[in-house]
């Protein structure tokens, strides 16, 4: 990030001076809350040797409960912090992390580089690598990418980086993780329950992916435009992605539609599109049953062609939006997809060098699904697919039509970068610079890219 040294917004420009100023003031406060809870696991050894040597004095047995102290201990800290003694706990067990094995993620917080969500992020997904090298190098990348990452997009790329350095362990604890699957009921007020599911990512992301495609269906065109504009819950922050289905660049102003007007928004349709599935496996109140339930879900997965082979050692499956998945579904969702995409990429960088098929059909918009992978805009992960694909240099101003000119852009970001003063350009290797109304230029690189872990065992030419 840069600044002018003039900025053509000067208020903004403070404004964002502010900002940033008090955010790192912010994590600094969050470091040193982190450091006084990580005492806090010392207070609980004492306690619990103290409990031991009461027990053995008084051959009262309970009072040597292993948990006793833990929860003796977070049960004070919880209230006087006004938050559950299970929520301390956890901040407990990431804080000793955090400051015994991460110490550089610890001095990234502590100075302000990053914030307490890519700390947790780094630390999450960092826990399964055993070996003191591997965690040093897994910190080392993961910090470059907290440095330009949002929190949301950082924690998929963390997550990946670790199943790259240590893929055995990743893989046992996908499968560990899988045997947690269930369905959950709650009642709510006014005549509503909810429902939720834990399950598998990949599936779970497609069954929300086709409900999303069957309600635009039953809204029709304005409609799911309204629908969306009053409902953002359709952009999970771990939305997948989306190999098919790519709009090319459309007009920005409003397009006629034959659909009846629909007043429900996009999450009342789908609400109801995925209750009509689970008790009579059609959409039946729906006036075209047929078309709607031919609609499949789309999701986007890379397989590396070792792990696809059955080496543990090839890299992890990635769902494109979300981050590793178990490897053994990956090669089950391969196996059953009618088409492949051969994605060739780089061995140094990871970025994506080519796209093909055997019988390719829209290759270019299959490489920028494979590149992008969500909306480009800083920050945004909306899926590929429910997005445009943006000419960066205007195609009317002369611009290419080519991988080089053009990138995924949600449709809320992609008014923003017509309509506002905010200006992109592309650096090469699919690099996007987006410059604000302040003169700051924040730098947007390709998922690839940003979660690749070089070989340690082959040197480039």
């Amino acid at each position: 990030m840069s600044v002018h040294e003039e900025s053509p917004w000067p208020v903004l420009d403070r404004l964002v001076d502010r900002v940033l100023d008090a955010r790192r003031m912010v994590a600094a406060a969050q470091a040193a809350e982190a450091a006084v809870l990580a005492e806090a696991v010392d207070v609980i050894s004492d306690r619990a040797t103290q409990l031991r040597q009461e027990a053995t004095a008084t051959g009262r047995s309970g009072l040597s409960s292993s948990d006793l102290p833990l929860r003796e201990v977070s049960l004070e800290l919880g209230a006087a912090m006004r938050v559950s003694d299970r929520t301390v706990q956890a901040r407990i067990s990431d804080a000793f992390l955090l400051t015994t094995q991460f110490a550089r993620t610890f001095t990234a917080l502590s100075d302000g580089e990053i914030d307490a969500a890519h700390a947790t992020a780094i630390v999450r997904a960092g826990v399964l690598l055993s070996d003191t090298d591997d965690r040093a190098r897994y910190e080392t990348l993961a910090l470059d990418v907290a440095a330009t990452e949002s929190p949301a997009r950082m924690t998929a790329a963390a997550q990946a980086i670790a199943a790259t350095i240590c893929p055995e362990a990743f893989a046992e604890r996908a499968r560990a993780a899988a045997q947690e699957r269930a369905v959950r009921l709650y009642d709510l007020d006014e005549g509503l329950a909810r429902l939720i599911v834990d399950g598998p990512a990949p599936l779970l992301h497609a069954a929300h992916d086709r409900l999303t495609t069957m309600g635009r269906s039953v809204l029709g065109g304005a409609g799911a435009r309204r629908a969306e504009a009053e409902s953002d819950a359709d952009t999970p922050p771990d939305g997948a992605a989306s190999t098919t289905a790519l709009r090319t660049e459309p007009s920005l102003g409003a397009e006629p539609t034959t659909h009846r007007p629909d007043p429900r928004t996009l999450d009342q349709v789908r609400a109801d599109l995925l209750c009509e599935l689970l008790l009579t496996g059609v959409p039946t109140s729906f006036d075209d049953n047929a078309a709607l339930g031919a609609i499949t879900g789309r999701v986007q997965v890379t397989v590396p062609a070792l792990t696809l082979a059955g080496d543990p050692t090839g890299g992890p499956a990635l769902l494109a939006g979300y981050g590793p998945i178990d490897p053994d579904l990956a090669r089950r969702i391969a196996g059953l997809a009618p088409g492949w995409d051969r994605v060739f990429t780089d061995p140094y960088t990871g970025e994506p060098l080519a796209v093909d098929r055997y019988r390719p059909s829209a290759q270019l918009q299959r490489y920028l699904a494979a590149r992008d992978e969500h909306c480009r805009t800083p920050g945004c992960r909306r899926r590929v697919h429910q997005g445009d694909v943006d000419h960066t240099a205007a195609a009317a101003d002369g611009g290419a039509t080519d991988h080089r000119n053009l990138a995924c852009l949600c449709r809320r970001h992609h008014v923003v970068k017509h309509c506002t003063a905010w200006r992109v350009r592309q650096l090469g290797h699919g690099v996007l610079e987006w410059t604000g109304p302040t003169g700051r230029r924040y730098i947007d690189r390709p998922p690839a890219t940003v979660r690749f872990v070089p070989a340690t065992d082959v040197a480039p030419f």
